[in-house]
């Protein structure tokens, strides 16, 4: 996990601790990046066991009696679902790799903090350890105030509170790294 993911899309984290407002910001912060024409998939972690059928449907009672993996699809959804054998984190890697076939011009990533990823660090006054403000991966900080502890200078600076603002500069940093991708591979 010490080198850094290597993509045909650019991957973006987006990192802060629980109650800052993670969700609520990629809610309002989609249908920016849509409106402005980039295809964003999302990949999100989650620090507990979920389910996403329901006991007692197909799909749930096929996934419970070994299939792996479950895809359930229909004609305006689908999903693929798999228990994960371990208790081990998922790997990023493996996980983006799922993202490859649908070429989408932009991945976000929610959690998997320790990733060395380009990260977004969110910081809500009050909320959490300052610190996560010093992540050497961080490329840009959306703060709700000042900020609490000195930041890097090549890490852009954003009002939490901005969607339009934070669009416009994901949509601005994507498109400096699609770039960057098409470079390095002339």
């Amino acid at each position: 996990m010490s080198e850094p993911l290597r993509c045909a899309f650019p991957v973006l984290g987006v990192a802060a601790w629980s109650g800052t407002g993670k969700t609520t910001l990629l809610e309002q912060l989609l249908p920016r990046l849509r409106a402005l024409g980039l295809s964003v998939a999302v990949i999100k972690h989650a620090h507990h066991q979920f389910e996403v059928d329901q006991p007692g449907k197909d799909s749930y009672q096929l996934r419970k009696a070994g299939a792996a993996p479950m895809l359930v699809a229909s004609s305006r959804r689908l999903a693929l679902m798999m228990d994960m054998p371990t208790e081990e984190e998922p790997d990023l890697a493996y996980l983006l790799s799922l993202m490859a076939p649908h070429a989408p011009d932009l991945v976000i990533v929610e959690g998997f903090k320790a990733w060395p990823i380009a990260k977004l660090v969110l910081y809500r006054e009050g909320i959490g350890d300052a610190h996560i403000l010093d992540d050497p991966h961080g490329v840009g900080v959306a703060l709700s105030g000042a900020a609490p502890v000195p930041l890097r200078e090549d890490v852009m600076r954003l009002n939490l509170d901005d969607i339009d603002g934070i669009a416009r500069w994901v949509f601005d940093w994507a498109a400096e790294q699609r770039h960057s991708l098409i470079d390095s591979k002339r």
